[in-house]
């Protein structure tokens, strides 16, 4: 270790520049890396002498007690030594840390700084005013869109008599109502059908209350039933007729 210094290890005292600088770190790791894998042997050499004199010192302690008490001296000797080494090997491994968190808030402060960068140059023509501008402007774009679609769909549909209409959606209805009533042979309670008397015949009309333009038909149906109903009674009474003159 004499040749070994801390300027050496983290590239001091010499030309390097900007390439230097950067790996300065990883550099200085690797050197501590190196130096604890070094202690580490130390450590495990200085355990072993340290086991052998007391092996010496425990086989010589009743028949040499002169050797025994020189190895006892030597193991001594070697356990200061351990406990350097052991003080030593914190020391690196702390300044190993230290170098590795020191580089992460290095490189991390060197990622913000390249994001502010970044956004300041993204936001270097943006502002307030710029950007309620350009809303302002997207706004007028979309009213004129607007304007150009209403007037592009103006006068496309004619314009179309409502009287020919109510016409011909009455005639719809009424279609519809007949149909319904030779289907059923009655007439529909949601029509509200009013009975009223006529005078001349003595008749019964159905007279609907929402539209006068369907009395006919109401009463057309009506006057056909009633005279199928009277069919019926003449047929029944000529056969009673024919029955008795049988007799």
């Amino acid at each position: 270790m004499s040749g070994w210094g801390w300027g050496s290890l983290f590239g001091g005292g010499g030309s390097g520049g900007g390439a230097r600088s950067r790996d300065a770190p990883k550099n200085a790791i690797l050197g501590l890396r190196s130096t604890l894998e070094m202690l580490s042997k130390r450590e495990k050499h200085l355990q072993n002498q340290m086991d052998d004199q007391d092996v010496i010192a425990r086989k010589n302690v009743n028949t040499n007690k002169a050797m025994a008490k020189a190895a006892l001296r030597r193991k001594k000797n070697y356990e200061h030594q351990l406990e350097q080494t052991s003080a030593q090997m914190l020391t690196v491994e702390r300044e190993i840390s230290s170098i590795e968190t020191a580089n992460i808030n290095k490189e991390t402060l060197d990622a913000m700084k390249h994001a502010q960068q970044a956004m300041k140059k993204i936001h270097g023509g943006l502002t307030i005013d710029v950007v309620d501008q350009t809303m302002e402007d997207l706004r007028e774009q979309h009213a004129i869109g607007d304007e150009i679609a209403e007037a592009l769909t103006q006068g496309s549909t004619n314009d179309l008599d409502e009287t020919e209409l109510d016409e011909e959606l009455a005639e719809l209805q009424q279609e519809e109502l007949d149909n319904k009533m030779l289907r059923t042979g009655t007439v529909p309670v949601s029509d509200q059908v009013q009975r009223l008397p006529n005078v001349g015949t003595g008749e019964r009309e159905y007279r609907p209350l929402h539209d006068q333009s369907e009395t006919y038909a109401y009463t057309r149906v009506v006057k056909g039933k009633q005279q199928r109903v009277e069919e019926d009674d003449e047929e029944e009474e000529l056969r009673k007729l024919q029955a008795e003159m049988a007799m």
